[in-house]
């Protein structure tokens, strides 16, 4: 089972519709910034708070980005 069929099958399961192509590459990008800029646990409870936020996933990541600015 590759990822999407994972995330489609959850998504099946808790009641929610699956991300869109662009909505799972903005949230993997969030995870990404979490973990580097950080720890890396800090990925998934980034994309928990995300799922709770009500805000875009795009919207999520610029704000990510602005936590820890590259120098």
């Amino acid at each position: 089972m590759n990822r999407e069929e994972w995330v489609q099958a959850f998504c099946e399961q808790i009641g929610v519709d699956p991300p869109s192509a662009e909505e799972m590459e903005a949230l993997l990008n969030l995870a990404a910034t979490a973990a580097h800029d950080s720890e890396r646990p800090a990925a998934p409870l980034a994309c928990w708070a995300a799922g709770r936020s009500g805000r875009s996933a795009a919207e999520l990541g610029e704000i990510a980005a602005r936590i820890n600015p590259p120098s």
